[in-house]
């Protein structure tokens, strides 16, 4: 089972200098790749220079993480696609368990690791933590995460078991998997494509898995912090697209409605925060969902939808108003 480990990078020169090396130390039983999404800086010669064993594919533009990964891994010859950010510490044996997973897994199209910190190493990282899930109304949370709550890890989360979706900060995928389902959809261009990937790999009949045996260390908020506007913009209208291409379509309108009453309410509570910024990101999201809706919709596969989609029926309700802040109360909420 051959693994490439592809890190997308984009003038990310301090990065690589500083997290390539684990990489290269744990990762002597996979070949390692940089997808550059046409870097101004010196980062493809920082690699050139330091690295000559990684093997280099330059894209002609910088179509964010989408396009980024969907032209880079038309290159790549591998059983196991490693998409791989390059703010990530790898540990010793990583690769280890995700091979045995596959092995032992044989509906697993998807995996990922355990997910921490790496600035505060005992808690869990906003980006994926211990696996992902959404609630009924399409809102994603993760074990160990609920909204900006991270929980210390304590071996709560050291299982294998399915999930709903998987992080693209650090995503195995099988590639003939990732090649049928026709890549990433590149409208989305970063935030939450990797929750669409693993919606239609679920519609399409394969399953998506968490194994807590292997870890990384996640820095987090090196392309777009947690509290950019840009972030916002694109979470709130990435998961209008998710919905929209992933539901059945009564369910679909239904959803998509009451999506946007709670959406309003978030920009209400943004403007009493006077974070102006990420009411007006909120309103500019839904304005490209509204043009985009039609071509979002035609983009819905001919497939039996999976009608057990969501854990809990509103991750909000849960947190704001019963204040649940750990996954494990969640579930017994």
């Amino acid at each position: 089972m051959r693994i490439a480990v592809v890190i997308l990078n984009w003038n990310g020169e301090v990065l690589l200098e500083r997290y390539l090396p684990s990489v290269i130390q744990y990762s002597s039983n996979a070949d390692i790749y940089l997808a550059d999404n046409a870097s101004t800086d010196r980062s493809v010669e920082f690699v050139k220079t330091n690295y000559p064993q990684i093997q280099i594919i330059q894209n002609r533009v910088n179509g964010g993480f989408t396009k980024g990964y969907n032209d880079a891994l038309q290159s790549v010859d591998a059983d196991i696609f490693c998409l791989l950010n390059s703010d990530v510490e790898v540990t010793e044996k990583w690769l280890d368990p995700i091979r045995e997973a596959f092995e032992t897994l044989p509906k697993a199209a998807i995996i990922q690791p355990k997910i921490l910190d790496l600035l505060r190493r005992e808690y869990f990282e906003y980006a994926g933590a211990a696996g992902g899930f959404i609630d009924q109304l399409g809102y994603p949370f993760c074990r160990g995460r609920i909204f900006q709550e991270l929980e210390k890890d304590v071996g709560q989360y050291d299982d294998t078991r399915e999930i709903f979706w998987a992080t693209g900060a650090c995503m195995f995928i099988k590639s003939g998997v990732f090649r049928s389902l026709g890549g990433f959809d590149e409208d989305y261009f970063a935030h939450q494509e990797e929750v669409d990937l693993c919606w239609r790999a679920k519609n399409a009949g394969y399953k998506v898995y968490y194994t807590g045996a292997s870890k990384v260390y996640h820095l987090g908020g090196s392309t777009l912090s947690n509290m950019n506007p840009k972030k916002t913009y694109l979470n709130f209208r990435n998961s209008l697209f998710s919905i929209t291409k992933n539901l059945p379509r009564r369910k679909a309108f239904l959803i998509i409605f009451l999506r946007l009453l709670l959406d309003a309410v978030a920009g209400i509570r943004f403007i009493f925060q006077f974070k102006f910024k990420h009411f007006f990101a909120i309103i500019r999201a839904h304005f490209n969902f509204y043009a985009n809706f039609g071509r979002m919709y035609r983009k819905r596969e001919k497939l039996n939808f999976i009608k057990k989609y969501y854990i809990t029926k509103s991750i909000v309700w849960s947190y704001f108003v019963n204040h649940v802040k750990k996954f494990n109360i969640l579930v017994k909420d």
